[in-house]
C-alpha cells in the first residue's frame, strides 16, 4: 500500500510495535517522531496520508498535535488517529473536537488500530 503514515510516540518500544504491525498489514512508508513538536513539523514537511499520535507526549500532547495539523491543513490534510494506553471517554470526545478521525486504545494486540488505519486509508 502506498500510503505514508506518521507515528508520533515518545515510547520507543511502542513506536516499534506499531511499525511492525503496520508493516505486517502492508504499510511500508512509516515516518517516526518522538515528540509532539517533531510530529507536528513532520506532518507539514513529510505530507503523510495518516498520522497516529499518542495522547501523552513530552512538550505538546497529542491533542495539540491534532489541533495544529487541522489548523495548518484543514480537513483536507492527513487523517488522524489518537492512541492512548488508558481508555477515557472524555479523551475520546476531546480527540474528536481537536480534529481526530478516530481514537484507539494502545495495547499489545493493536488489531483495532490496524482496522482503523485500513478504514481511513481506503
Amino acid at each position: 500500500m502506498g500510503k505514508k503514515i506518521l507515528v508520533i510516540d515518545d515510547n520507543e518500544p511502542d513506536r516499534n510495535l506499531v511499525k511492525i504491525f503496520l508493516n505486517e498489514a502492508g504499510f511500508e512508508q512509516i515516518v517516526m517522531a518522538e515528540t509532539g513538536e517533531e510530529g507536528a513539523k513532520k506532518a507539514e514537511s513529510d505530507k503523510p496520508d495518516l498520522v497516529i499520535t499518542d495522547t501523552l507526549l513530552p512538550g505538546i500532547d497529542g491533542f495539540e498535535v491534532c489541533r495544529r495539523i487541522r489548523e495548518y491543513h484543514g480537513r483536507n490534510g492527513p487523517k488522524i488517529i489518537v492512541i492512548t494506553g488508558v481508555i477515557d471517554a472524555i479523551d475520546a470526545v476531546k480527540a474528536r473536537k481537536m480534529g481526530a478521525d478516530d481514537y484507539c486504545v494502545k495495547n499489545r494486540d493493536l488489531s483495532d488500530l490496524i482496522k482503523a488505519v485500513k478504514d481511513l486509508c481506503q
